[in-house]
């Protein structure tokens, strides 16, 4: 298993993974499901970015992803970064997701950010585990933040320091 950057051709192996989440799960409020269009322009836009969007893969399969970006519009926030990380059903609890988010973090410190934030359904108590086992607090809970599936959900701000200590300015 490798972890490599995505490319637009992987959009469908991406959206494999991501668009049952989306239609099936309140684990992303995300109404629709997103088209291998969207999901080849998202990998394009982080690149523009400079943000990482990567892939495991494994024998040619898509066996999970991983992405950030910025947390909030403005400069003020241009330190803090919010993650996106799935796997596959099959690809879980194996070290996967540590694995992906471990890179994203490490692209994130290399490249001066501060904060790495995730912001979690607060039912998906499987994801605030995982968080919480990969250092992560829980910095905020939002109740009836989202609304999915006829029901409004919490969402939990998980995050953690990159940069213990003073960080120069942006």
């Amino acid at each position: 298993m490798i972890l490599r950057p995505a490319r637009p051709e992987d959009a469908a192996g991406i959206g494999a993974i991501w668009n049952p989440i989306v239609e099936g799960t309140v684990i992303t409020f995300w109404p629709t499901p997103r088209s291998e269009a969207e999901i080849a322009e998202v990998i394009r836009q982080r690149a523009a970015e400079g943000h990482p969007f990567l892939v495991a893969e494994d024998a040619g399969a898509i066996l999970g992803f991983a992405t950030y970006s910025q947390f909030r519009g403005g400069a003020g926030y241009a330190r803090s970064m919010e993650h996106t990380i799935h796997a596959a059903p099959a690809a879980r609890g194996r070290g996967l997701g540590r694995r992906m988010l471990t890179a994203i973090e490490d692209h994130a410190r290399a490249v001066g950010h501060r904060l790495m934030i995730g912001a979690i359904t607060g039912s998906n108590t499987a994801s605030v585990a995982f968080h919480a086992a990969c250092g992560y607090g829980e910095w905020g809970r939002i109740p009836a933040a989202g609304w999915k599936f006829g029901a409004f959900h919490d969402l939990v701000l998980m995050g953690k320091d990159l940069a213990p200590g003073p960080v120069a300015p942006a």
